[in-house]
């Protein structure tokens, strides 16, 4: 199937026929640099999972979207448009980490001020008051 011949102190397989057991094969289709492999999967799946926790609810399920539009994009083969939409879910989740924690910020200030507010006004209107008298009947 296959003729060989030294050639310079180098066994040399040529191939005459389509299906050949020659080794050589392997190196027509190609060299091992020129099949690079696919570039890592980067679709923040796990982040934009923990951003869901976040009290900003609209913002989070875009970066989900946007994550899980990555994931698809990249099993079909297109790399560039998974890194695109996977570096939009992660700055999409940090944003919505961002507003969520600024919104339990400025809930647990208004909760406080208001409930010390509402403590010193309760402690106030006993002094003035003077303690209830409560009477029994008999």
């Amino acid at each position: 199937m296959y003729e060989k011949g030294p050639i310079f102190g180098v066994e040399l397989c040529v191939s005459l026929g389509k299906n050949s057991d020659c080794p050589s094969t392997f190196f027509d289709r190609g060299s091992l640099k020129e099949q690079e492999l696919p570039p890592p999967l980067r679709s923040y799946l796990c982040l934009t999972m923990l951003a869901c926790f976040c009290p900003a609810y609209p913002v989070n399920i875009v970066a989900l979207v946007f994550s899980v539009m990555s994931r698809n994009s990249y099993y079909q083969g297109d790399y560039d448009g998974s890194r695109r939409l996977g570096r939009s879910a992660l700055y999409v989740s940090i944003a919505s980490i961002i507003i969520g924690l600024l919104v339990i910020a400025v809930t647990c200030i208004v909760h406080f001020t208001t409930v010390s507010r509402t403590a010193c006004n309760r402690n106030r209107w006993m002094m003035v008051s003077g303690p209830a008298h409560v009477t029994f009947p008999s």
